[in-house]
């Protein structure tokens, strides 16, 4: 229980930290700012432009931004456990995040390439620590539905 409620007051904090990060206003950004729908263009142009640092602050933060998710759904909800469903939360929440920002937001556009690099990094904290914590914390009280059958087999 206390795991629970640490892992659901990080993910209030981590709302607001990303509400502060993509929901504030930026007027100064009006003129430069430009909505992308095509996969993969925003990443091209970050990856062609001659600054390191700021290609590595664009990707790189867009990944960061997503590792919280991937390390506490897994530990707020046995249904959000899964390569999967993480992916699917993660992409739904960011997708919402990125219309409003992209709808409502001055300074703000809308980009299809931040929410796949939030779910990339979503999908990262997943694998190397949400998966373990998940399974230490919430461990699995029914055997999965392939093992399932075979113990409905043997028993017979």
């Amino acid at each position: 229980m206390l795991v629970t409620l640490v892992a659901l007051a990080s993910m209030v904090a981590f709302a607001v930290v990303l509400a502060r990060l993509t929901l504030e206003a930026s007027p100064a950004s009006v003129s430069l700012t430009h909505s992308n729908l095509t996969p993969g263009r925003s990443i091209e142009n970050y990856l062609n432009q001659p600054g390191f640092v700021d290609t590595a602050k664009q990707l790189g933060g867009n990944i960061a931004l997503g590792v919280p998710f991937g390390i506490l759904l897994p530990l707020l909800s046995l249904k959000a456990r899964g390569f999967l469903r993480v992916a699917l939360i993660t992409a739904a929440t960011m997708l919402l995040v990125e219309l409003v920002q992209g709808a409502l937001v001055t300074g703000r556009a809308f980009d299809v390439d931040d929410v796949l690099l939030n779910t990339t990094g979503a999908l990262l904290g997943y694998v190397f620590l949400g998966r373990r914590l998940g399974r230490i914390v919430r461990p699995r009280t029914q055997p999965h539905w392939w093992q399932r059958r075979r113990l409905s087999d043997s028993s017979q």
